[in-house]
């Protein structure tokens, strides 16, 4: 008897996890539109012409309308500008410049730009919500201080600024709740001075960028290890926030989170979506902030409190980064467009846009997300703030077992602002909230932190 109830309540568990798994992001038209538009003609265009301004070098000529860092910039905010002709004026596009002070790679104060196009939203109660995607668009050989050398720098960086601007173009058209901004910056390879400068600008600001994807060195399908992979992009995203405070990092250790930052869950969304809307190109989460002891622009965003991933190759060419155009034994050297993999940039540029959009269409991720910690039950009572979008519909519940890369399970709650999962200890599993709206878009989920329970 006993055998048969435990028999019995093994089928049930098993019944009620199967019709409770994840659901599939809505199949959104506008969001396959947007991925097939995405065309790699022109992404291969954007290359070529960035390396024949010779050098991108941020030392660079700044004056010179064909050669040099000034002859890419001005370059770029000009097709930026022809991009934004169809966005019947949602769209405005800025050169932000700054003076960079002397550094250990800026011998002498130099002027840098940013290039920034904007896409305002439409829905009152999310325009201040941005999201934000950047290439950098200088280059360098093998010293970043030496702006005389021919660093055409075609996969480091051309094929992340390409596949911003291609994605400014294709977008720039559709409407969206949110903002998003499409930004290439300079500075990169002298110490993330670019993206440093328009981080800083946000948090000075106050600015919500609510995630932040940088796409750097996305060109190589064929790595230096003799492996091609067409099929595969990396998406690196940090565990332990860069920003934590002792306080934080002592609530994490007692109830876990280390795998559960705002830029894991931006991953995880990252991922689902490209599942959803570019099947044949598989995202891999890698669980770390860059590449091993590498950084990106992403990092200052991350630095200030702003969920932020980075994607990358999967097998890198360094014979193709950071070298001088040579030949050694016969074996060419330098970051040429003979190199680049169009279609690959291509892809990568639509798994972007396919998670740019789902954001900027969804709700606003849950705010103030807790469990309620001090009490002992088997039950778990998760409470969040309400989302203020006109066209929310509710929540979903998701969980996951500890050991689980990624939410396995969801459920439906409605448009309240507490639940309580019955039988589900809070000691077993992992949750999160995440919001959806009338159309079926699904913000990325809310990892709750503990709260004393109340008596209202």
């Amino acid at each position: 008897m006993i055998f048969l109830l435990a028999a019995n309540l093994v089928v049930v568990a098993a019944q009620t996890r199967q019709q409770s798994r994840r659901a599939a992001p809505v199949r959104n038209r506008a969001i396959s539109n947007i991925v097939r538009e995405i065309d790699a003609r022109n992404i291969e265009a954007t290359i070529r012409k960035l390396v024949s301004f010779g050098t991108r070098n941020t030392l660079s000529g700044q004056n010179d309308p064909k050669r040099g860092i000034g002859a890419a910039r001005d370059w770029l905010y000009a097709e930026f500008l022809k991009a934004a002709e169809a966005s019947n004026g949602r769209m405005t596009v800025e050169k932000q410049s700054f003076e960079q002070a002397k550094a250990a790679r800026v011998p002498e104060p130099t002027i840098l730009t940013n290039v920034v196009a904007t896409l305002k939203g439409s829905q009152p109660e999310a325009t201040d919500r941005i999201y934000v995607v950047s290439g950098h668009y200088d280059s360098m050989c093998n010293s970043p201080t030496d702006a005389k050398c021919d660093a055409p720098g075609a996969n480091d960086d051309a094929s992340g600024t390409a596949a911003v601007l291609e994605m400014a173009r294709v977008m720039a058209k559709y409407e969206f709740d949110a903002t998003i901004v499409f930004m290439v910056v300079p500075g990169e390879e002298q110490g993330l001075l670019g993206s440093t400068h328009f981080a800083e600008l946000a948090k000075q600001k106050n600015w919500n960028v609510d995630a932040m994807f940088t796409n750097d060195i996305v060109g190589n399908s064929l790595g230096g290890n003799g492996v091609r992979d067409c099929d595969h992009v990396r998406v690196f995203s940090e565990g332990v926030p860069s920003n934590e405070t002792p306080a934080e990092a002592t609530t994490r250790r007692s109830v876990g989170g280390e795998n559960d930052s705002s830029s894991r869950q931006l991953a995880r969304f990252i991922k689902e979506t490209g599942d959803a809307f570019v099947p044949q190109f598989k995202v891999m989460m890698i669980y770390r902030r860059d590449r091993y002891g590498r950084g990106g622009d992403h990092i200052p965003f991350l630095e200030r409190g702003y969920p932020a991933v980075r994607f990358t190759e999967v097998n890198e060419e360094f014979r193709h980064q950071h070298q001088n155009v040579r030949v050694e034994n016969g074996v060419q050297f330098g970051d040429l467009p003979e190199f680049v993999d169009f279609g690959y940039v291509a892809n990568v540029a639509r798994v972007n846009a396919a998670s740019l959009a789902a954001l900027a269409w969804a709700p606003g991720r849950p705010r103030g997300v807790t469990i309620v910690a001090q009490r002992l039950s088997n039950d778990t009572e998760l409470r969040w703030d309400a989302n203020k979008e006109p066209d929310l519909a509710g929540y979903e519940i998701v969980w996951r077992e500890t050991t689980e890369a990624v939410w396995t399970d969801s459920k439906p709650v409605g448009n309240v602002t507490s639940f309580t999962m019955k039988g589900m200890s809070k000691d077993n599993y992992f949750f999160g909230v995440r919001s959806v709206d009338k159309d079926g878009n699904k913000s990325p989920v809310t990892y709750p932190r503990p709260q004393t329970r109340t008596n209202n």
